[in-house]
């Protein structure tokens, strides 16, 4: 088993090396000053299990190209197994064609994975699930919900009720809501155009009189969560939780978030969040572990969906 990783988020590569007791392959991976990407691995995978670390995190085109060329590199080395472990996948949000002539670069991007030489995908809560249907080969997607919510159910906030950010969320939300033994409320929106500008219409559901845990898989330019917070204390909530899996914070997401109400925000490293986006009342979990313990599964033959049955349970077992 041998693990590499590009320059997207080596720090959780490291991490999950360490929980595994490992090192990390030695691999060269960098620019040159013509913007070309030179990939040379410095030591033998000749029929090795091969797992490539690699989230796609800003520059996203250059963190996208990084990992095609790694993966055709360790192909090309006669890997016996490549495995893409992307905990954040890029261009989510482009599963489909909702106008006339617009591309499903979610889609190109599954093909591009797979033509590389990729045999199997391991990522973290997509944006949509359908995702999954765009591969020819297997994919585990996992879910840091349980780790976002075992933080929630630890702090026993009384009166909590789970909100999803919009309908498209609510099933994500929904058993986030079941998970922490709590109630649900949606915020209901539409999304103007193609800037990333969105219209609140409605909330269903009631907040009046209780702390609410408003729950996404990502925060983008936190526009969409903003307006949520808004919506839930006008709806007399009297208090406010955000949790994300990927926090993205482009834009002019942070100086929203630091004028937001927002008690406090609980997110994972699936991104690295330099120094100059960290808040306040931030909260960063990893999912070191999970990763680690999943890659550990699928080199050892052993059920990657039992381990998030006993996680489930966990949770339930403690609320």
């Amino acid at each position: 088993m041998t693990i590499f990783t590009g320059n997207a988020n080596p720090a959780l590569a490291e991490a999950v090396a360490s929980h595994l007791h490992m090192s990390l392959g030695n691999i060269q991976v960098f620019e040159f000053t013509n913007e070309n990407i030179f990939v040379k691995i410095d030591e033998s995978v000749r029929e090795n299990d091969v797992f490539i670390v690699q989230p796609f995190t800003t520059p996203v085109h250059r963190s996208i190209m990084e990992l095609l060329v790694m993966i055709d590199a360790a192909r090309r080395a006669s890997a016996g197994r490549i495995t893409a472990v992307i905990p954040y996948y890029a261009y989510g949000r482009t599963d489909k064609k909702d106008q006339p002539r617009v591309p499903i670069t979610a889609r190109l991007i599954a093909d591009m994975i797979t033509v590389a030489g990729a045999d199997r995908l391991l990522t973290v809560d997509l944006h949509a699930g359908q995702i999954q249907g765009f591969f020819h080969i297997p994919v585990d997607e996992l879910t840091a919900m349980y780790i976002l919510a075992d933080y929630f159910r630890k702090k026993r906030i009384p009166d909590r009720v789970v909100v999803s950010t919009d309908i498209g969320n609510a099933k994500r939300a929904r058993n986030f809501a079941e998970l922490i033994n709590a109630p649900l409320a949606i915020v209901e929106k539409r999304r103007t155009g193609n800037a990333d500008q969105t219209e609140v219409l409605n909330l269903i559901g009631d907040v009046r009189g209780k702390t609410a845990i408003l729950v996404d898989d990502e925060i983008d330019t936190a526009g969409s969560m903003c307006q949520a917070v808004t919506v839930v204390m006008d709806n007399g909530a009297t208090g406010v939780y955000a949790a994300c899996v990927h926090a993205v914070l482009s834009g002019p997401a942070v100086e929203r978030l630091r004028e937001s109400p927002i008690l406090e925000l609980v997110t994972t490293d699936t991104i690295p969040i330099p120094p100059e986006k960290h808040l306040k009342n931030m909260k960063i979990l990893s999912v070191a572990p999970m990763l680690a313990e999943t890659m550990w599964r699928i080199h050892s033959g052993t059920s990657v969906g039992a381990m998030f049955d006993a996680n489930k349970q966990d949770v339930l077992d403690n609320n």
